[in-house]
């Protein structure tokens, strides 16, 4: 017995000592790297999509030091003591922006979420779907309901993998909307599974609006997220609703502005669309009934839209979040209103953010992303498409301002010295074919996939995540 203990006693001797020699060198190794500077990157023959050029460079080199571009020029580049990537001819460009996400909602249907899952099911299934948009080649994804900023923390601290996510926090809708996802025998004003956990929040009135935004701030969020009409995959709420009154948005807006930051409309009709943009709201989120009229506002006030264009696909009936009778019924009558939408951003050409709003899991979204980047570019052009993905969504995750953003000295979207350093190289031209960032024609019936394997190298924030060359 008195051998086992001395022999126990020496393991965990030897094993502490172990671990503090590893620690004293990781000490010294940081102390030494500090010394010397931030770490050097450089990629060389790589042909460069700024984010916003209807054509690429010749080929040139992109030198990243720390976690921004430092410098690009075309031919070769001197950096000693740089760790060289040869791109082979491909293409280096921004990393991809995905405007509006719900990490967290990851459930079957928000019915499954309100009622079946706990916190642990959605903290399992958001860490997945952080992981499933960085290997899809989202650097940045902005969570329009749902996350709070914990989800944003454990990535930062490197517990998980997954983009730069700027969340809203909890919905904001009135009883009855699009934020209310309680079961049909829930008291008004009363607790859900949903407002415990801050994925949304249901307010009457604009103190109770004034409370729910200043609370979202206060868990963290870069902006605030109103559901201000009604929608398809939910039950209560027609999607002609115009459920919110105009004092209630100007108290989000008003909680919004004194954060620097902004608010985020989910607004379908052309009537709902023009109150909130006139009250103040920066973005509309999905915006199906665009048209002149909203153009000539949204241009004014310098405001962006962002659609997911699955909405327009005759497959969207298969989801199964919309397979109640109640909302394939909606979905058939809004899918009849909103026909003119594709011809009028093609004609009035908005500031337009890719959206995904996949909600379930992480296997089911990787088809819809892959989908939705083919729709993209199917719809309106593949560089149409690209810069909805990268410069366009830089400058909306810029509008949360140096108060609010969880990221406030970022530039991103853009392939330009002093840029962050979100970057891909990617097999190929993505402004010819967008298969190479994953753009796939299919939606349910597409082959599963754990990444896009012609997305060579991901890099996040000037950190390799995968580089397959």
């Amino acid at each position: 017995m008195r051998a086992v203990e001395v022999t126990t006693r020496t393991v965990l001797t030897v094993v502490i000592a172990i671990v503090l020699s590893v620690f004293s060198n990781a000490k010294l190794m940081a102390a030494a790297h500090e010394s010397d500077g931030p770490a050097q990157i450089l990629i060389t023959n790589v042909r460069v999509w700024d984010g916003t050029s209807e054509t690429r460079t010749d080929a040139s080199s992109v030198l990243i030091e720390g976690n921004l571009i430092k410098r690009i020029a075309l031919g070769t580049m001197n950096a000693p003591g740089a760790t060289v990537i040869n791109g082979g001819g491909r293409t280096l460009m921004p990393g991809l922006i995905d405007n509006h996400t719900h990490l967290m909602l990851n459930g079957k249907g928000l019915l499954d979420i309100e009622a079946n899952l706990t916190w642990e099911d959605l903290a399992i299934g958001g860490a997945a779907m952080a992981r499933l948009y960085l290997m899809e080649g989202f650097t940045t994804v902005r969570d329009m309901g749902g996350a709070n900023r914990g989800l944003t923390r454990a990535i930062d601290a490197g517990l998980i993998i997954g983009p730069r996510v700027y969340p809203s926090c909890a919905f904001i809708g009135g009883r009855g909307g699009h934020a209310d996802f309680a079961l049909y025998s829930s008291i008004p004003g009363g607790d859900t599974q949903m407002s415990r956990l801050n994925l949304a929040v249901t307010t009457d009135g604009a103190d109770e609006v004034l409370a729910a935004a200043r609370n979202n701030f206060r868990q963290g969020a870069s902006q605030i997220k109103i559901m201000q009409t009604g929608g398809v995959a939910s039950l209560f709420d027609p999607w002609q609703l115009n459920g919110m009154t105009e004092d209630e948005i100007k108290a989000a807006v008003q909680v919004a502005n004194d954060y620097q930051s902004y608010v985020g409309a989910h607004s379908y009709t052309k009537e709902a669309i023009l109150r909130a943009l006139n009250l103040g709201v920066k973005t509309i989120e999905h915006g199906f009934m665009f048209d002149g009229d909203i153009a000539k506002v949204m241009k004014k006030n310098g405001a962006y839209i962002t659609t997911n264009l699955t909405a327009f696909s005759p497959l969207l009936a298969e989801v199964s979040a919309l397979s109640d009778p109640r909302n394939q019924y909606k979905l058939k009558t809004a899918q009849a209103a909103f026909k003119g939408y594709l011809d009028n951003v093609r004609e009035y050409k908005p500031k337009r953010g890719h959206q995904t709003d996949c909600v379930g899991n992480a296997f089911d979204c990787q088809k819809q992303i892959a989908y939705e980047k083919y729709l993209n570019g199917d719809f309106f052009g593949n560089h149409a498409a690209l810069v909805s993905m990268t410069s366009v969504g830089g400058e909306i995750a810029a509008l949360s301002g140096p108060v609010a953003s969880p990221y406030p000295e970022t530039r991103l979207g853009v392939i330009e010295e002093g840029a962050t350093a979100d970057i891909l190289v990617v097999d190929g031209n993505p402004l010819e074919d967008l298969s190479v960032i994953g753009a796939v024609d299919k939606w349910f019936d597409a082959p599963a996939r754990d990444g896009v394997a012609t997305i060579r190298v991901i890099m996040k924030d000037g950190v390799i995540y995968k580089n397959s060359l």
